[in-house]
């Protein structure tokens, strides 16, 4: 809805900053006009009732405007290219890799001189885990940020980031980095000015003079970390205060009730677009909202947050897209990528964490039911959004989905979460998998899983034991997973490591600042002896990098894949067979998993549900035809066998 008082209000204050509303700054004032409703509509959703909240709107208008003249003419550029795109992360063509710096390469200006093996493997998007300043020791990996603008001196300079996007650029790469938006570091300066008793800085935590509130609030907020960082609420002595840290001690959640907090972290959001960042990672976004007597997580004000950014993110730097970094139940994941009048106008993308939990249990039990029924609420999500998909990451596996999913399958939900947990931990008879419990519930005994990609598929014991068969069998896994999540739609994201297939890396219990967190076992550091092994034939490291090489160069050939919501599961004729078909533009491919160190066998008229076929299909796998038989015959899947199957005339 047009409203010229407020068409005015921006105009003015865009002409106070000398913004062109001719041919140089059209294009950003017709965006600013056209989402001003919006950005005014969803800003009094949270502020309106607060005093300063109509004086501190002025002040987000000049932040969007800021951001626009300080955005370099090259990335105006690039976003001008992305639009005529349209939504280009959906494309087939890009493949990610997340990884540390230091412990990938040493820091950023290595990382640029490692940027034709990223070529080579075919990566074409980084995704760098935080590199910004966080105190050694207190860092939560990086996520305890002490200042959000300036480069941590264990990976280098700011200087250096930027001519790395810059060398980025200019080979066709994206770039992703991570914004912490629900906390500070304790040593961050508006941390320091709280504890030092300045009032200012206090309003921007949830600062309290005595248990009152901390205890209402821990009535109803669970622990995230019950082991390490048990309670929601640290005293600070130096201040004599309660402040609530939700993650560790030293992690002091910020207080988005007050609109100055809003305004300085959109300001600091534009100033990662303005670094040239393509995709912003928002860390942990279903905490920013705190309400007392919820468990103040995903609450519908921290999607009015989520909108809000990406309202006025469209306006002044178009080209970046935003990921909500939300690791919940998958009906609560799909409400961040926005519901209502927002449905697709909030996140763009958010981790399929819900689908990679599943692909373990499948691979665990070699069960593929409790993976299917869960597809019906994640193949909800919104066109023009979509997935980061993925195996492993630097987090651990959580078994997220829900009791209803494990049940359906016909198994007890609680002995089956428990079965996972032994079978990856390593402790049950018939695994195979050396990983460990993270973050144990001991009233519950609810527990995420730690672990690479190569020691849960059984590479690491297979190694151990000097099992050549079984050394063939855990790559097969590893291809397999990999292979799963790359064709089942959104960017795949190979955790770096895993293209090579490193193994659990203990030496973090030599590090105190790492020991108590066993998620360190699979953030490895790289020994870039072992990586050059990639090029000797029948190295391990060279099955499993030709593998995801080859995997990766497949989907970047085929537009059928990219995420135009055209996924389709094929009936469970086999319970041990995961099939989905991609369709586009007349093309088909049918990608199949056989999730059973057994061969299974699936009859030809799984593929006859979906239309008319053709009399042979061209495995682009194998590279091989098959012809397809009558309905009482089998297509047979080799043990942990992959097809990629497309009709052929």
């Amino acid at each position: 809805m047009y409203d010229s008082q407020l068409h005015n209000t921006i105009s003015n204050r865009l002409r106070n900053l000398d913004i062109d509303f001719g041919d140089t700054d059209n294009m950003f004032y017709t965006r600013f006009v056209a989402n001003a409703t919006a950005i005014q509509f969803l800003y009094n959703e949270i502020y309106q009732h607060h005093p300063a909240g109509e004086q501190l709107f002025d002040a987000l208008i000049d932040t969007i405007a800021k951001a626009y003249t300080q955005r370099p003419a090259t990335l105006k550029e690039r976003d001008e290219e992305k639009e005529k795109k349209g939504n280009w992360y959906l494309s087939n063509e890009i493949t990610g890799m997340s990884l540390y710096v230091d412990r990938f390469c040493g820091g950023l200006k290595q990382l640029t001189g490692k940027l034709d093996y990223f070529k080579k493997l075919g990566v074409n998007f980084l995704h760098l885990m935080p590199v910004m300043e966080s105190p050694e020791g207190e860092s939560d990996g990086g996520y305890a940020v002490s200042d959000f603008r300036k480069v941590d001196k264990r990976f280098g300079t700011l200087e250096e980031l930027k001519k790395l996007q810059q060398q980025m650029s200019t080979q066709n790469m994206y770039l992703m980095l991570d914004i912490v938006l629900n906390h500070t570091s304790h040593k961050h300066e508006w941390a320091v000015k709280a504890a030092k008793g300045e009032k200012k800085y206090q309003d921007y935590f949830y600062m309290y003079n005595d248990r009152d509130m901390p205890d209402q609030y821990d009535r109803t907020m669970p622990d995230i970390f019950p082991e390490s960082a048990p309670g929601n609420f640290t005293y600070v002595n130096e201040c004599n205060q309660w402040v609530m840290t939700v993650f560790h001690h030293y992690q002091w959640d910020l207080n988005y009730t007050n609109p100055q907090v809003f305004i300085e972290m959109l300001d600091t959001i534009f100033f990662f677009a303005n670094l040239g960042v393509d995709v912003l990672r928002i860390d942990a976004p279903a905490f920013i909202w705190k309400q007392l007597g919820t468990t103040c997580q995903n609450l519908p004000q921290a999607h009015t947050i989520l909108r809000l950014i990406k309202q006025c993110v469209q306006v002044a730097a178009p080209g970046m897209a935003l990921l909500g970094e939300a690791i919940v139940a998958p009906k609560e994941i799909m409400k961040y990528f926005g519901t209502g009048l927002y449905v697709a106008k909030e996140c763009d993308f958010a981790y399929n964490a819900t689908h990679m939990a599943l692909q373990w249990d499948a691979l665990a039990t070699g069960d593929t039911r409790v993976m299917l029924a869960a597809q019906h609420e994640i193949l909800q999500k919104p066109f023009g959004t979509s997935w980061i998909t993925y195996t492993r990451c630097h987090d651990d596996i959580g078994l997220g989905y829900d009791d209803y999913m494990i049940e359906y399958a016909g198994y007890n939900a609680y002995e089956h979460r428990k079965f996972l947990q032994e079978y990856y931990s390593g402790v049950h008879p018939m695994s195979t998998a050396i990983g460990a419990l993270f973050s144990v519930n001991p009233k519950t005994q609810d527990a995420r899983i730690s672990g690479s990609l190569a020691s849960m598929c059984g590479l690491e014991r297979a190694i151990s034991n000097n099992d050549e068969g079984a050394v063939e069998s855990s790559i097969k896994k590893i291809l397999l997973m990999q292979a799963h999540s790359f064709f089942i739609g959104g960017i795949p994201m190979i955790f770096y490591g895993d293209e090579v297939g490193y193994t659990n890396d203990y030496s973090y219990l030599n590090d105190a600042g790492k020991s108590y967190d066993n998620r360190w076992m699979h953030r490895p550091v790289i020994d870039w002896a072992k990586n050059a092994r990639a090029d000797e034939e029948g190295t391990i490291e060279h099955k499993v990098f030709s593998g995801t090489q080859k995997l990766i160069a497949l989907r970047r050939q085929m537009e059928v894949v990219s995420d135009y919501k055209n996924l389709t599961w094929l009936q469970p004729h086999n319970i041990h067979v995961a099939g989905y078909l991609r369709t586009y533009n007349e093309k088909k491919l049918y990608c199949l998993y056989n999730f059973s160190g057994k061969e299974a066998f699936l009859t030809w008229f799984a593929f006859k549900q979906h239309g008319k076929i053709t009399a042979r299909l061209y495995d682009h796998w194998k590279e091989q035809y098959y012809t397809v038989g009558f309905d009482h015959e089998y297509f047979i899947l080799e043990p942990y066998g992959f097809y990629l199957l497309e009709p052929v005339e």
